[in-house]
């Protein structure tokens, strides 16, 4: 088991990394369903038509939403948890 000069294994880092990522893109596409949802509603109110928003819908957007995150956020993270501390800190 290695770990760098400030105590976290790669693998800490890299979890740490993809769990952000997720989480962003997730809480990202719940808020974007909210604004299609309300959009829809306010449209289907104002046109007097009925509103119908599928759950299996919200379902597979926030699947897909936490799986942009995930794949978008891997290779960033992957990079981050090779990185030198010291060289990391030296560029912020």
């Amino acid at each position: 088991m290695s770990l760098d000069s400030v105590g976290a294994r790669p693998r800490d880092i890299l979890s740490q990394f993809l769990i952000e990522a997720t989480t962003l893109s997730t809480i990202g596409g719940a808020l974007g369903i909210g604004l299609g949802a309300g959009a829809a509603y306010l449209v289907a109110q104002l046109a007097g038509w009925p509103s119908l928003v599928s759950t299996n819908a919200i379902i597979i957007a926030v699947g897909f939403s936490a799986l942009v995150g995930i794949f978008f956020g891997f290779y960033p993270a992957q990079r981050a948890a090779k990185l030198d501390p010291i060289e990391a800190l030296r560029r912020e």
